[in-house]
C-alpha cells in the first residue's frame, strides 16, 4: 500500500485511535525489533481493525520504509491540532490512549449514521488500546510524550508540582503577611464579571468605566480603610496599603484613581486638616459622594514644591482666601480626578497681610453637584497619555476664586478670626517638611502597586517559558522548553529573586510607616524615597525583560505587557521623580552620618575609622579576596559585608570629596552639584543594603525548613547577582579578585538553574487569579 500525505487525517476512526502511538514509535526515526513486533502482533490482535486498517499498519511497521518527512510532518501537525483541542476539556492525567480515543470519536461523528459501527466509549476498546500503549511504554515511550506541546506541558507542570521543594501556599502566606484574608477578598471582588477588563480605546468611555469600578470599591468600604472608625474607616493604613497593592494586579487606571481619591485627596484632608474638616468631609470622601483631587504639581514646578506659584491670599474684609493662578505656567498640571472631581486640595503660597508663609493646602470647590465648573475655575483635559488613560488627568487654573477661611487645612498653620497667622511649628522650613512628611504614604503605596504589575509580568513570562518550546538537538527529538535554556533562566530568575526581595523590603517600609513616630519619621521618609525609586525602576526593567522573553507573543495587547508597560512607566515620575528622590536619599544618609558624628564626637569618628581599618585589613587578606568556595559565597556574612562595604566606602569618599570642594571655596550647593552622581551611587548602595538586610531577616525567621531553604536561595541569588552587577566597582576597589568575581558569576548561574525547578511554584505563590492575569498565552494553563 502506498503512503500518501495526510490532510486532517483521512484515515478510518480505528486507525486514528492508534495514530498517537504510531507517531511516537517512529519519533526517533528508528523502529526497533521490539517495536516492529508490537506494531504487527499487538495491532493484529485488535478486534476493531478492518483488513484494510491492518494492511496499512503493517506497511507502517516496516523498518526499512519509514514514513517520509512530508508524511511525518503532517502527522505531527494533525496530532498537535487534536492535542490542542483535547486540552480544552481534558484532565491533567492524559495518555496517548486518551488522545487516540478522542480523535477516533470525533472522526466517527462525521461518518454517516449507518457507518458508525463502533462506540469509542466502550471500556473493552480502551482496555485493548491501553495494553497496546503499555507494551510500547515498556521500551521507553515515556520520552515521546513531550512531542505533543499541550500534553508535554501538562506533564511538565504535574512533574514540577510533584518536585517543588516547598508548599506554594506556605510561601503565599508569607507574602500576604497579616493581610491574607483581605487580599483574597479584594481578588474575589476583582474577579467578579463587573470588573472584567474591557478594551476601551475612547478615553471618555474608559474613564467612565474606571469611575464606576471605583464606586463599586467605595461601596465595599475599601477606600476608607485608613480613615478613623467614626468616618467609616478602620484606622488601619496597613490594610489600605494591602488593598492598593492588590488592585495593582488589575487595571492600573483603577489603582491610580483609587489612590487619588482615597489616598491623596482623602489623605490630605485627614493628615493636613483638623476635626472641622474631618467631620464635614471624610465620610463623603470615603463613599465617593465627594470626588476630589490633589492639586499640587504645576506646569512650571513639579519636584520643586516650595516654588509653587499659585497663591492663597487672605482677605480680612470678607474672611476669605482668594485662590489665583498668576499666569498659565502656574496652573495645576496632571491632576488626577480633574474631570470628575468636585473639590480639590490646592497647594498654594499662603499670603496673610502681605507676608508669605509658604506653601499650605486649602480646599477649593471645583464643580457643583451637577458637575458644572464653578466661576473662576478652568479645567482642561490633559488628553491621551502613554498609559493610564482611564484616569482623568487635567490642568486647573484659578482666577480670583474665593473660598471661606475655614477651608484652609490648618493642622500645621492657621489664620484665626482676627486674621492672624498661627502655627505650632515656628520654623517655616521645618513646617514645610513636616507637612510633606505626613503625605509620604503615597511613596509607600505606589511601589507596591508597581511591584504587583512586575509580578504579573513575571508570572506570564515564567509560565510561558514552561510552555513554549524552541529548537531541538535533532529533527526527531523534542524541542526544548524556554526555561530550560540557561540564558532564559538568567533573564528571569534574578528578576524573580529581586521581586521577592522588594516585597519583603516594602512590607518592612509599610510596617515602619504604620508605626511611625516623630523621632523616626525622617528616616522613614528616606526609606520611602529610596524604595519607591528602586522598586519602580525595577518594575520598568522587569516588564520590559519579560515582554522580550515572550517574543512576538509578548507584543500582542491580549497578553497584557503593552498595558503593563504603558501604565507603570509614569511610576518612576509621579510621587516624586526617581532621580530627585534618590538625591534626597543621599542627603538623608549624609545627614545621619553628620548627626552621628556631631552627637558622639570623637568616639563615633574612632569607631568609624576602626571599622575602616578592620575592613582594610580584610580587603588585603589574599584568602578573603580570592575565596571562591560556594559556601563562603552563600554565607550571609560575606554578602552583608560586601553590601555594607560598598555603602560605607562610597559614603566616606563622598564626604571627603565634598569637604575638599568646600575647603577650596565652593558653596555647599555647588559642591553638591559636582558630587551629584556620587550621591546617586550612595543612595543606590544604601537602598540595596536595606533590601538585603530585610530579605535575610525574613529568611532567618522562617521556621518551615523547606520554605526557609527556597527563600534563602532567592536571597542568595539577589545578593550575588547584585554584587555581580557592581563587579567593576568591587574589582576597582580590590575587594574582589578576578577569580572570585568569576566564581560569583558561576554561582549566580548555579542558583538560576537550581530555582528553575521551583519557578512555577514561585510565581504561583503570587496567587494572581487568571481573571486578573488575563494573558491569553498563559491563562489557559491547566490548574492543578
Amino acid at each position: 500500500m502506498s503512503i500518501h500525505p495526510v490532510y486532517n487525517f483521512s484515515y478510518s476512526p480505528a486507525v486514528q485511535s492508534l495514530m498517537p502511538m504510531i507517531y511516537a514509535a517512529w519519533a526517533d526515526r528508528v523502529l526497533t525489533p521490539s517495536e516492529v513486533r508490537i506494531l504487527r502482533i499487538e495491532a493484529d490482535a485488535l478486534d476493531f481493525l478492518t483488513a484494510d486498517d491492518k494492511a496499512l499498519l503493517s506497511d507502517w511497521s516496516n523498518p526499512m520504509r519509514p514514513p517520509s518527512p512530508y508524511l511525518f510532518k503532517y502527522w505531527e501537525i494533525e496530532l498537535r491540532r487534536a492535542a490542542d483541542e483535547y486540552s480544552q476539556e481534558s484532565e491533567l492525567k492524559i495518555s496517548l490512549v486518551d488522545l487516540g480515543l478522542f480523535m477516533a470519536g470525533n472522526s466517527s461523528k462525521r461518518l454517516p449514521e449507518d457507518s458508525r459501527r463502533i462506540d469509542w466509549a466502550r471500556s473493552d476498546i480502551r482496555t485493548q488500546l491501553e495494553a497496546f500503549e503499555e507494551a510500547l511504554q515498556q521500551i521507553g515511550l515515556d520520552t515521546y510524550y513531550s512531542i505533543f506541546p499541550e500534553i508535554g506541558h501538562r506533564r511538565q507542570i504535574a512533574q514540577e508540582k510533584e518536585t517543588t521543594s516547598f508548599e506554594t501556599e506556605d510561601l503565599t502566606s508569607l507574602l500576604d503577611d497579616q493581610y491574607g484574608d483581605l487580599r483574597r477578598r479584594v481578588k474575589t471582588l476583582l474577579c467578579d464579571p463587573v470588573f472584567r477588563y474591557r478594551n476601551l480605546r475612547i478615553k471618555e468611555d474608559y474613564r467612565q468605566q474606571v469611575l464606576e469600578w471605583c464606586k463599586y470599591l467605595a461601596e465595599q468600604g475599601l477606600g476608607a480603610y485608613s480613615y478613623p472608625v467614626e468616618y467609616g474607616g478602620k484606622n488601619d493604613m496597613g490594610q489600605y496599603a494591602a488593598v492598593f497593592e492588590t488592585l495593582g494586579y488589575h487595571d492600573l487606571s483603577l489603582t491610580i484613581k483609587f489612590g487619588v481619591q482615597f489616598g491623596l485627596f482623602g489623605g490630605s484632608v485627614l493628615w493636613l486638616g483638623t476635626k472641622r474638616h474631618h467631620d464635614r468631609y471624610m465620610e463623603a470622601i470615603g463613599t465617593m459622594e465627594l470626588p476630589g483631587c490633589f492639586a499640587m504639581t504645576e506646569t512650571g514646578h513639579g519636584s520643586n514644591v516650595r516654588g509653587l506659584e499659585t497663591t492663597a491670599t487672605y482677605d480680612p474684609d470678607t474672611d476669605e482666601f482668594i485662590i489665583d493662578s498668576p499666569h498659565r505656567a502656574a496652573g495645576k498640571e496632571y491632576i488626577g480626578n480633574a474631570l470628575h472631581g468636585r473639590m480639590a486640595s490646592v497647594f498654594a503660597q499662603l499670603i496673610v497681610d502681605g507676608e508669605n508663609h509658604g506653601v499650605h493646602a486649602i480646599l477649593v470647590p471645583l464643580r457643583d453637584e451637577a458637575g458644572n465648573e464653578l466661576p473662576g475655575i478652568e479645567v482642561q483635559d490633559n488628553g491621551y497619555k502613554l498609559g493610564l488613560n482611564g484616569v482623568d488627568n487635567g490642568r486647573i487654573w484659578f482666577d480670583q476664586v474665593r473660598v471661606p477661611r475655614v477651608n484652609l487645612l490648618n493642622r500645621f498653620g492657621d489664620v484665626d478670626e482676627n486674621g492672624q497667622y498661627q502655627s505650632p511649628i515656628e520654623n517655616p522650613s521645618r513646617r514645610f517638611f513636616t507637612m510633606l512628611g505626613t503625605l509620604v504614604g503615597g511613596r509607600v503605596c505606589v511601589p507596591r502597586a508597581g511591584l504587583s504589575a512586575a509580578k504579573s509580568a513575571l508570572t506570564i513570562a515564567v509560565r510561558y517559558a514552561l510552555k513554549r518550546r524552541q529548537f531541538a538537538p535533532t529533527f526527531t527529538e523534542p524541542e526544548t522548553l524556554l526555561l530550560d535554556y540557561p540564558s532564559h533562566q538568567r533573564r528571569l530568575m534574578p528578576l524573580l529573586a529581586k521581586s521577592y526581595a522588594l516585597d519583603f523590603a516594602l512590607t518592612y517600609l509599610t510596617t515602619r510607616y504604620v508605626n511611625r513616630s516623630e523621632e523616626d519619621i525622617r528616616e522613614i521618609e528616606t526609606l520611602a524615597a529610596g524604595l519607591k525609586s528602586y522598586a519602580t525602576w525595577f518594575t520598568t526593567e522587569c516588564i520590559q525583560e519579560c515582554r522580550e522573553a515572550c517574543g512576538g507573543k509578548g507584543y500582542l495587547a491580549e497578553n497584557r505587557f503593552a498595558a503593563l508597560k504603558a501604565d507603570t512607566d509614569i511610576f518612576t515620575t509621579f510621587e516624586g521623580d526617581n532621580t530627585v528622590l534618590m538625591q534626597l536619599v543621599a542627603k538623608g544618609v549624609l545627614s545621619e552620618f553628620r548627626k552621628e558624628f556631631h552627637e558622639e564626637g570623637n568616639l563615633a569618628i574612632l569607631r568609624y575609622l576602626g571599622t575602616r581599618l578592620s575592613t582594610a585589613i580584610s580587603e588585603r587578606n589574599p584568602f578573603a579576596i580570592r575565596n571562591t568556595d560556594p559556601d563562603h559565597l552563600r554565607d550571609e556574612e560575606f554578602q552583608l559585608a560586601a553590601f555594607r562595604y560598598r555603602e560605607g566606602k562610597i559614603l566616606y569618599s563622598l564626604t571627603q570629596r565634598m569637604r575638599a570642594l568646600i575647603k577650596n571655596g565652593y558653596s555647599a550647593y555647588d559642591a553638591g552639584l559636582r558630587c551629584q552622581n556620587h550621591m546617586l551611587n550612595l543612595a543606590n548602595a544604601f537602598v540595596e543594603r536595606i533590601i538585603l538586610e530585610q530579605f535575610l531577616a525574613v529568611s532567618r525567621n522562617i521556621d518551615n525548613e523547606a520554605l526557609q531553604q527556597v527563600v534563602k536561595r532567592l536571597s542568595d541569588l539577589f545578593a550575588l547577582h547584585t554584587i555581580e552587577t557592581h563587579r567593576g566597582w568591587y574589582l576597582e576597589q580590590e575587594y574582589l579578585a578576578p577569580v572570585k568575581a568569576k566564581a560569583i558569576r558561576r554561582e549566580v548561574d548555579a542558583l538560576c538553574a537550581s530555582l528553575r525547578q521551583d519557578a512555577a511554584a514561585l510565581v504561583d505563590a503570587f496567587a494572581i487569579p487568571d481573571e486578573l492575569l488575563a494573558a491569553e498565552i498563559v491563562v489557559a494553563r491547566p490548574k492543578n
